[in-house]
C-alpha cells in the first residue's frame, strides 16, 4: 500500500513574510535514491577508467609479485621496510603503550609582603591572598617579593 506520508515531509509551514527564504534541508527519498544512483554511475566510470590505466596494471602486478615473494620467505611489510630503510620509523604494533615522562613538579615560591610582613607559600598563582596582593600592588611588584624555595 502506498502512502504519501512516506514520501513527503513538511519541514516548515510556508510563511508569507518577506524575510530570508528558508532552505529545505531534507531530501525526499526518491531524490536521495536518484542522487545515490548518479554517484554510483560516476564511481563506476572512474573505476573503469582506472582499470584501463597501464600504470595501475603495472602497480597491481608489482604488488602481486612482491606479496608472493614475501610469502615465499615468510616476511611481513614491516620486515621489508626495515630491510630497505633501517632508519625509518615504523609505527609501534597495536597495543604497545608509549612511555612518557612524568609531569614536572612545580617549585614552591615564598612571597613576603614588605608592607605588613605577611608570608605565604604557593606552587602556583591561584592563591587567594596572592591574587589580592597582585590586584592591590600589581603583578610585577608582587613577583619581586618572591623567593624560590625548592
Amino acid at each position: 500500500m502506498f502512502t504519501w506520508g512516506s514520501c513527503l515531509t513538511i519541514i516548515r509551514p510556508l510563511s508569507l513574510s518577506l524575510s530570508a527564504p528558508h532552505k529545505v534541508v531534507h531530501m525526499s527519498l526518491i531524490n536521495e535514491y536518484r542522487a545515490t544512483e548518479e554517484a554510483i554511475k560516476e564511481l563506476q566510470a572512474r573505476l573503469k577508467n582506472l582499470s584501463q590505466d597501464d600504470k595501475l596494471q603495472t602497480e597491481l602486478e608489482f604488488e602481486g609479485k612482491l606479496r608472493t615473494l614475501m610469502g615465499e620467505y615468510s616476511k611481513s611489510l614491516r620486515d621489508i621496510i626495515a630491510l630497505l630503510d633501517p632508519e625509518s620509523k615504523v609505527k609501534a604494533p597495536r597495543g604497545a603503550v608509549k612511555v612518557t615522562g612524568t609531569k614536572r613538579a612545580r617549585k614552591v615560591k615564598q612571597y613576603k609582603n614588605p608592607h605588613n610582613g605577611e608570608v605565604i607559600e604557593t606552587k602556583g598563582g591561584n592563591h587567594k591572598t596572592l591574587k589580592e596582593w597582585k590586584a592591590k600592588w600589581g603583578g610585577d611588584v608582587v613577583e619581586g617579593w618572591a623567593t624560590l624555595l625548592g
